[in-house]
């Protein structure tokens, strides 16, 4: 069964889902790639993960770095949850570029190399934003290319944590 309900922050409404105790979704209403079977969905507002998450939104939109203490589990590819787990390890206020996560990955995997195209495809499909932070990652000339849920978005979170861009 997956949980739902909405949680308003200072961007804007985000819809959050639950299965089995852990958090599967967070996205901005309307996002891109914001998911659209949603039907069989169950309004559970009070739901434990969801009384969790609004403690850590409050947190991180009060400017300090609550960590990640709300079990996670993203639904994707081995691929994808590969570049997630990257992702987690990118330090509150810091930034990383699609070019390192890709030799990150290329390393890990015995590879030459690996495409900075295909990992911005993951980033780009992460389900669990902010908690998840793909809003960490820049283009290789610190840019702030894309994010599913606005580029906007992404300045006011990375200006939120305090964030050296490259």
């Amino acid at each position: 069964m997956i949980h739902t309900c909405t949680i308003e922050t200072p961007l804007g409404a985000m819809t959050a889902t639950a299965e089995q105790g852990a958090l599967t979704g967070l996205w901005f209403i309307g996002q891109k790639y914001y998911p659209s079977a949603t039907a069989t969905w169950v309004q559970e507002p009070d739901h434990p993960v969801f009384t969790a998450l609004r403690a850590h939104l409050s947190r991180y939109f009060a400017g300090a770095d609550p960590g990640c203490d709300i079990p996670l589990a993203p639904h994707g590819s081995l691929f994808r949850k590969n570049v997630w787990d990257i992702l987690l390890k990118i330090p509150f206020g810091r930034t990383t570029t699609y070019g390192e996560i890709a030799r990150e990955i290329a390393r890990s995997e015995g590879l030459a190399s690996m495409s900075g195209q295909a990992v911005g495809g993951a980033v780009g499909h992460n389900p669990i934003s902010i908690l998840i932070p793909c809003h960490r990652v820049v283009g290789a000339d610190g840019s702030l290319t894309g994010y599913a849920g606005g580029v906007d978005k992404k300045q006011a979170l990375l200006r939120l944590e305090g964030a050296i861009l490259l």
